[in-house]
């Protein structure tokens, strides 16, 4: 079976997670994670005005040797896939080498979320070992690139991410995605700046750089709720992705990112939930300078903080902690990707789980970043 990559519910009927995927059911606590995101360095090298993680960047590190080892506890819990992401970017720190080759040469799924800046000088270890390589551009040309994501200089460095970009594409071996993320913002005195005019044209680009895939997103807010947007601008964009399907097929597809369709389907920024514990976050966590959270959607939240990785081991923090600290109901009241995946554990757990996939086969599994 071939999974959608964002399809996070049939995800949940794989094989050699499903033991683990039961306990999470179950409402107790499970083994281990089966899928861990990790920030390697809380440092970035671009200065982006709209950036969700701008009040957690600088804010503790890793050492080398300690990043190594967590790769290695990784490895030893049978973590299945590890996301290398951040409130900084997760290429920046020289210690995330190391980590993509001793995770990758023990069989370990690896995605990487990045800015791009810094692909030319780990594309050996992401041509080896990514599973899949996602670049946050937000732009279709420098000019409006400069706009969204300058750097620290306030210069635009597009035409360095793309560069990059088509190197990691001539040698990857996972897929390569241009991430789109529509914004707006009204600058002092009233002028309104968007980018949402260049869809069309990122996705072109993306095309002839030869990436897998070309993701458009929704912004959110500081608590993580998706902002609506003008309906003319929702208009022109999916007139713009309409337009961009000419190009999909030959390993090219559009995705739908969760947050575009909610603002498709005109759902509000509050997304209820009727239940207490968040079984998803037994099988994922986020592991940061800064600390151990149940999950990145509360990055940095010290309700959510559930361990300490600058000192502590990963097993240790796992076996002690409580990932029930966070009830949903209460506390994730924002667009959750994982909602549905939710609600699938629920019926895993009652034995109704007729219209799913069932029981998974053995052989059966292709993507473990549930």
């Amino acid at each position: 079976m071939t999974f959608d990559r964002l399809d996070l519910v049939s995800k949940l009927y794989q094989p050699t997670g499903w033991p683990r995927i039961l306990e999470a059911a179950s409402g107790g606590p499970s083994s281990g994670p089966l899928v861990v995101d990790l920030d390697p360095t809380t440092f970035c090298d671009l200065a982006c005005p709209e950036c969700i993680s701008g009040k957690l960047l600088n804010q503790g590190r890793f050492t080398p040797e300690r990043l190594a080892e967590l790769a290695g506890e990784l490895v030893e819990m049978k973590v299945r896939a590890v996301v290398l992401i951040g409130g900084g970017e997760p290429l920046a720190h020289r210690g995330t080498r190391t980590v993509l080759r001793v995770l990758g040469e023990a069989g370990i799924a690896i995605g990487v979320v990045t800015n791009g800046t810094l692909i030319r000088q780990n594309l050996a270890e992401l041509a080896a070992y990514a599973s899949w390589v996602r670049v946050s551009v937000d732009a279709g040309t420098s000019d409006t690139y400069r706009l969204f994501r300058p750097d620290r200089k306030g210069r635009s460095v597009f035409d360095k991410v793309i560069g990059n970009m088509r190197l990691l594409a001539e040698a990857k071996a996972g897929a390569l995605g241009y991430s789109f993320l529509v914004m707006t913002r009204q600058e002092p005195g009233g002028t309104v700046v968007s980018n949402h005019h260049e869809v069309l044209r990122a996705a072109e680009l993306a095309h002839d750089i030869g990436c897998d895939y070309f993701e458009t997103k929704a912004m959110f807010d500081d608590g993580h709720h998706v902002i609506q947007v003008p309906d003319g601008i929702l208009a022109s964009v999916e007139e713009q992705l309409a337009t961009a399907r000419q190009w999909t097929g030959d390993g090219f597809e559009i995705v739908n990112s969760s947050t575009l369709t909610s603002l498709r389907n005109r759902v509000g920024p509050v997304q209820e939930k009727d239940y207490h514990r968040c079984p998803v976050a037994e099988l994922r966590t986020l592991v940061t300078p800064s600390g151990v959270y149940v999950c990145s959607y509360h990055r940095g939240n010290a309700g959510a903080r559930i361990g300490d990785a600058v000192t502590e081991s990963l097993a240790d923090i796992w076996r002690t902690s409580d990932r029930g600290i966070v009830d949903p109901s209460r506390d994730c009241r924002f667009h959750c990707a994982r909602h549905r995946s939710n609600l699938e554990l629920d019926k895993i757990r009652s034995g109704t789980v007729a219209g799913t996939l069932g029981v998974p086969e053995a052989g059966s599994e292709e993507d473990p970043f549930i």
